[in-house]
Formats: structure tokens, C-alpha cells, sequence
């Protein structure tokens, strides 16, 4: 059975954390393929204006090109409206029905799960991996804001330890810590619009490409 992470985000723009976060975790869960899911996120319904899913997704080609397992998956940005994660996970199963999805999502993400649609499902149905910095959740109960049932799915492998492959058969909800990531999208927007270099933050051809493009000037 082939084991496929999902990485879902705006990716405005996709950035060496991300990068990193990815690379770790397809090592550690020894990922056949990982998949970054833009979402397709109309700038009218957010305070703040993103880029356009076509500037998205073309840096995300253009950051995994080189990569052999990463992919870039437009199944969001081809959605008639703008899908719940339950939703998109469903049609991935369906896309690949003989793999074991894992679902990455980052810690504030996890913090605030339980609002999101259907977040029994997703906690429970699919294998979720919750990519964190050293000593941002809670030491002893990073998990009390879930129902009993799926507090029992999480197995703690922050501080560096690796996932067993018997865990793999089931769905489970995994805490890690493998990268220390301090860099944020709206950091590298704020940089770009200054016009300063992005060689340190994002891969390079991400960075040609805002160059380029000028993106983020008028922000």
C-alpha cells in the first residue's frame, strides 16, 4: 500500500519552511509520495489579498520540479467551490484508493481542529501528522481539546522519535517536532515588497519567479 502525505495551504509563497517541514516528514514516514494541495481561496473573502492560484501554483511546480516525490496537486483549484478538507481528502482516497493518505496540518492548525468540518472524520478516518516546533504545544497534554476517542489516536513523537510501521495499518494522529521552523509567509511578502533578495528564505526558482513577477510590490 502506498503511503501519500497531503500538504495543504495557501503557500503565499511556498517557503523553505515548508520545504523542510515536507522533506522531514517524508523521511521519517518514509512517504511513497507527498502531494502540497493549494487551496483556491477567492481574495475577496479574506482581509487579506492573497495571490492568485495560478502565481501559487505555478511556484509550487517550479519548487518541486527537481523533487521526484513531490507533486503539486490542483484538485482544490479545479473545485467548483472551495472544498472542506473532508471533502478534498475524500477525493484523494477515491484518486488513490489503494494508498494510506497521511494529512499534514501545523500546530495551530491542530489547536483549532476541532472547529473545522467534520474534524471527527478527518482525526479518525485518515492518518494525521502535526508538524510542530520544539516546545510549542503542551508538554504533558497536547491533546486535551479532543474528544476522549481521539485523544487514544495520538501517538507522541516529539523530540525526535520515529513513527512504528505497525502504527501504519490504522489511522492515527502523530505529533512531531523534526524542524525547527521560525519563517512565515507574510515575513517573505513583507521582504518581497520592499524589494529585497528571498535567496535565503525560499527555494531558488520561487525566487526568480517573484522577482520576475514582481510580486508582493504593491502589498
Amino acid at each position: 500500500m502506498q503511503r501519500i502525505g497531503v500538504y495543504g495551504g495557501t503557500f503565499d509563497p511556498l517557503h523553505n519552511g515548508h520545504f523542510h517541514v515536507a522533506a522531514a516528514i517524508m523521511q521519517a514516514f518514509a512517504l511513497d509520495r507527498l502531494l502540497f494541495v493549494p487551496a483556491f481561496v477567492p481574495p475577496h473573502k479574506r482581509k487579506q489579498e492573497i495571490s492568485s492560484p495560478f502565481q501559487r501554483l505555478a511556484m509550487l511546480t517550479l519548487a518541486t520540479a527537481q523533487q521526484p516525490r513531490m507533486f503539486v496537486s490542483t484538485i482544490e483549484l479545479e473545485a467548483p467551490a472551495r472544498p472542506y478538507t473532508i471533502e478534498t481528502l475524500g477525493r484523494l482516497q477515491a484518486e488513490f484508493p489503494q494508498a494510506h493518505l497521511f494529512f499534514l496540518m501545523g500546530a495551530d492548525s491542530f489547536r483549532d481542529v476541532t472547529m473545522w468540518k467534520s474534524h471527527e472524520r478527518i482525526l479518525s478516518e485518515y492518518s494525521v501528522i502535526v508538524a510542530t516546533r520544539p516546545g510549542y504545544l503542551e508538554a504533558e497534554h497536547p491533546a486535551t481539546h479532543l474528544d476522549a476517542s481521539l485523544q487514544t489516536r495520538v501517538i507522541d513523537l516529539r523530540g525526535g522519535a520515529l513513527p512504528q510501521e505497525a502504527h501504519w495499518q490504522t489511522p492515527h494522529i502523530y505529533l512531531t517536532d523534526y524542524v525547527e521552523v521560525d519563517l512565515a509567509a507574510t515575513v517573505i511578502r513583507e521582504l518581497a515588497a520592499q524589494g529585497r533578495k528571498l535567496d535565503d528564505f525560499v527555494p531558488p526558482a520561487v525566487a526568480a519567479y517573484i522577482e520576475k513577477y514582481q510580486l508582493y510590490r504593491n502589498s
